[in-house]
């Protein structure tokens, strides 16, 4: 089955796509979507990576909270230094965090990660992929306080879903 239709909900958008480009349902649009919609995920499977080898949904699913949660804490907190910069202006610098990660979809995740959660800025990644370079709006503690938090909340997590 995956041979002939690799990736059903690819193929689903692409013919909704088409549908709405179009503005019409009638039988020719809808043969030629249909067709599109089936031939452009074949011709493209052998261009997509394999997926990620998950270990631990359940824990997948916690960090999906915790990062939800989280995004609603930083916006808070983002949301109260900007009103709050003029009494006290904003403690924003950017921070060089050590990573233990090496899978290319752990760091994909890791990045889409820093980048939902407000006053988080994900800068550079080194050639070797052992630093990553972190803006951060306004940072309370001491570097080593956030490296620690921010290994501890979204690494760790990481390292023990996707191998």
């Amino acid at each position: 089955m995956k041979r002939w239709l690799p990736a059903p909900l690819l193929s689903a958008g692409l013919l909704a796509l088409w549908l709405m480009l179009n503005r019409s349902v009638s039988p020719g649009t809808v043969l030629l979507g249909v067709l599109l919609a089936w031939v452009l995920p074949v011709l493209a499977a052998p261009l997509r990576p394999p997926g990620p080898a998950v270990r631990r949904p359940l824990l997948l699913a916690r960090l999906v909270l915790r990062v939800g949660g989280d995004v609603l804490l930083s916006g808070l907190g983002v949301a109260r230094g900007v009103l709050r910069s003029r009494r006290a202006r904003p403690v924003s610098r950017f921070v060089v965090v050590p990573l233990d990660l090496r899978n290319d979809h752990a760091l994909a995740a890791l990045a889409m990660i820093t980048a939902v959660i407000p006053g988080t800025v994900w800068c550079e990644l080194s050639p070797d992929r052992s630093r990553l370079l972190l803006h951060v709006f306004d940072l309370a503690g001491d570097d080593a306080a956030f490296i620690d938090h921010y290994k501890t909340r979204y690494e760790r997590p990481l390292l023990e879903i996707l191998p």
